[in-house]
């Protein structure tokens, strides 16, 4: 087996014996958000990463802000003072004026024209991301990927291509802070995860250089998950790949998922983790419509977060959602 993309990082630069995965304070859920134009996507992504405990705990704890030497724009400062701003308020809603105000420098959003909540958690945690990087931007390639975001967010998958005229097998592996999965046909998340881990044969172009064969050939790719994240982020793809419709069947999500069976070693000990997010857009198409989220809260209630409304709700409302983002923590 030929392996590449993995290599130990020279520099831990959070170590991750910090990272707290349970509320440190247990408190009633904070404010609502005032949705500010077209603004309902960032909202949901905001409320979500308020309520990842481990992100919250750390946010709470003021240990970014305090050494931060950032000249202007930092997102790890922002997301700070939000989440404190929404947890203390006494307010039932908040105005996210902070990320509003920068929000070019996250993406490529405007607050008047209405943007995708998956895009905007990606834009958002890259930027989180760059902030736990700036102090330090010489950094190896693995280092980097032990910030407090990587550590939260990050776990590898393995990629491995078989080469179907001499077998030999080569194994890739990359990052990811989320995982995109395919929906069309499928009526759960472990359908659209067996999927996703099932061995599936690249032809037409013959793409893939067999670095025995020494040409390039037919090969069978197989992606599982190498190292499992702490939080486990999971898109169920709603757009059409070929229409750009949205595919609004329902698929059944559990409250406790199993990553075990996904794993690239399938047969150890079982990997639990716990629903504490739900993002759900409503609407016909991709474009329009509107997102809200369920969140989980530090009193173990979970809340339905529609903009500047807050309203505690029980697990079978959040478990039969069409939910467009899943949010699970070991």
């Amino acid at each position: 087996v030929i392996g590449k993309g993995m290599t130990p990082p020279q520099k831990t630069i959070f170590p991750p014996e910090k990272i707290c995965m349970d509320w440190r304070q247990k408190r009633r859920p904070g404010a609502g958000l005032y949705n500010l134009g077209s603004t309902c996507y960032l909202n949901v992504i905001l409320q979500c990463l308020t309520y990842t405990p481990p992100l919250a705990n750390y946010l709470l704890s003021r240990q970014h802000s305090r050494f931060c030497h950032q000249q202007g724009f930092c997102m790890m400062c922002i997301m700070e003072a939000h989440v404190r701003k929404v947890l203390f308020s006494s307010a039932s809603a908040i105005r996210p004026r902070a990320v509003i105000r920068d929000l070019k420098f996250i993406g490529e959003f405007k607050p008047d024209i209405p943007g995708d909540a998956y895009e905007f958690l990606r834009c958002t945690l890259n930027a989180m991301q760059r902030a736990c990087l700036s102090e330090g931007s010489d950094l190896d390639v693995p280092s980097q990927e032990n910030t407090i975001i990587s550590q939260i967010f990050g776990g590898f998958l393995r990629s491995r291509v078989t080469c179907l005229s001499c077998k030999t097998v080569s194994d890739f592996y990359k990052v990811f802070l989320d995982v995109l999965l395919k929906i069309k046909g499928a009526s759960s998340l472990t359908t659209a995860l067996e999927d996703f881990v099932t061995p599936k044969q690249m032809d037409g172009r013959k793409s893939f250089k067999c670095s025995k064969c020494k040409k390039k050939v037919a090969v069978t790719k197989m992606v599982t998950v190498h190292h499992e994240p702490r939080v486990l982020t999971v898109c169920l793809g709603r757009a059409d790949d070929r229409t750009s419709r949205k595919l609004s069947q329902v698929v059944e999500y559990p409250e406790y998922l199993d990553l075990r069976p996904y794993m690239s070693d399938p047969d150890g000990e079982p990997l639990l983790y716990s629903l504490y997010a739900v993002v759900v857009h409503s609407g016909h198409t991709c474009l329009g419509g509107h997102f809200f989220c369920y969140t989980k809260a530090s009193d173990e209630q979970w809340y339905k977060m529609n903009d500047v409304s807050v309203d505690s709700c029980g697990i079978h409302t959040v478990l039969g959602q069409q939910a467009y983002l899943l949010f699970y923590a070991r």
